[in-house]
């Protein structure tokens, strides 16, 4: 069989521990014999971040950009201990944090949804991708430990020297302050990439804050999406037959619970981050969940919503046979893989994608899978499989279809 010949490169970005070792499986199992493989590859391991200073991490970045599409292995973000195992110069930045800031990019999650992983909501038929403003609030913040009474103050000081001001609290005693921002600028990026993904997958879209408590700060998101809303992205909705609409964060939560599933949750920033742990959980599993960045501009880069599975790394290390779901990195490089044949047009790389996917979901179906999902079906007399002899089964299965 000839190999699907690629016309653009993929920038490939590998990664750190167990998925590292996964990821050279699944290229070898499932893609080389297949694919005439087209990659601009970066090592973000974090022992070659420490070597380039971290600059490996932005030249990825930029190639990202230039090329329009990427594929990430996941990486450490280092701590403490990280320090000493590594004898990293510094704690380096979390590689994620880095490539979203480098693309201005929005974060999109959904569940891998399989049968006998059934969600713990019983009416979820459909995913729910969960869209997360990945800068700012919480996450930018400024904190101040009050050690006795005192006044607090909100203060801007513009160019020209001109200030306003607004008090916090008056303390009688000892407390915390906190100050967090966003920029119209990042809100605008992150409203148009939710817009253009719902149009991308046909699903509708959702998004929610608590604009009636916080009436300047949520309500600015609030504004923002329905101006891009009504200016730019109204009639193609419309067109597309899909619908956006706003709702407070509480509402959101109990529509979510009843709902079938099937759409986009756009969130702020910490929303997203415990809104996206929540759906994964109740699906089933965090390494049944994709992860897609994507930039107002349209460049997107895929991985696994989950880590390097470090516990796993060291029983190799070790000798010892591990049984590591592989699923969400599989569904990266199909997902990169998919979105290339669609920019260069290329209808076999599309049909490739689908057919692993597929491949993989019939494999567990049919009862062969990893020991983190054999914990969680329904499916009676289940095979459990070690990390590389389920992803040869996934092989076994795409070449019988």
């Amino acid at each position: 069989m000839e190999k699907i010949k690629m016309t653009t490169p993929l920038v490939e970005m590998d990664g750190d521990e167990m998925t590292r070792i996964l990821w050279r499986m699944i290229k070898e199992e499932l893609l080389l014999p297949y694919i005439d493989l087209k990659t601009e590859y970066y090592d973000l391991g974090l022992e070659h971040r420490n070597e380039t200073d971290d600059q490996v991490t932005l030249d990825s970045a930029e190639a990202t950009k230039k090329y329009g599409v990427a594929v990430k292995c996941a990486t450490i973000t280092p701590n403490a201990a990280r320090m000493t195992e590594y004898n990293l110069k510094e704690m380096w930045r979390s590689p994620n944090g880095t490539i979203r800031a480098a693309l201005d990019g929005t974060v999109f999650r959904a569940p891998i949804v399989v049968k006998g992983i059934e969600p713990c909501v019983r009416n979820w038929e459909k995913p729910i991708t969960l869209a997360r403003h990945a800068y700012g609030d919480v996450y930018k913040n400024t904190e101040i430990k009050v050690p006795g009474p005192g006044k607090a103050e909100l203060v801007f000081t513009a160019q020209d020297g001109t200030q306003i001001r607004e008090t916090i609290h008056n303390f009688t005693g000892s407390g915390i302050l906190q100050g967090i921002h966003n920029t119209d600028e990042s809100i605008t990026s992150f409203a148009k990439a939710c817009f253009n993904f719902a149009l991308d997958t046909k699903q509708d879209l959702w998004f929610a804050t608590k604009d009636t408590i916080s009436k300047k700060y949520d309500h600015n998101f609030k504004d923002i999406f329905q101006e891009i809303y009504e200016t730019s992205y109204k009639e193609k909705f419309e067109a597309a037959g899909i619908e956006y609409f706003y709702t407070l964060i509480d509402d959101a939560v109990a529509r979510v619970m009843k709902a079938k599933g099937g759409f986009i949750w756009a969130c702020k920033n910490y929303d997203g981050d415990v809104m996206s742990d929540m759906v994964s959980s109740a699906f089933g599993s965090l390494a049944m969940m994709t992860s897609v960045l994507v930039s107002p501009s349209g460049v997107y880069e895929y991985e696994a919503a989950h880590g390097t599975v470090q516990r796993h790394y060291y029983k190799h290390l070790q000798g010892e046979e591990t049984s590591t779901n592989s699923v969400a990195t599989i569904f990266a490089w199909t997902g990169a893989l998919r979105k290339r044949g669609e920019l260069d047009g290329i209808e076999e790389l599309m049909i490739f994608a689908d057919k692993l996917e597929k491949a993989t979901v019939k494999t567990i179906e049919e009862g062969k899978m990893t020991k983190d999902l054999a914990l969680i079906t329904s499916l009676k007399d289940v095979t459990v499989l070690n990390s590389e002899d389920f992803i040869k089964a996934v092989r076994v299965t795409f070449e019988s279809l």
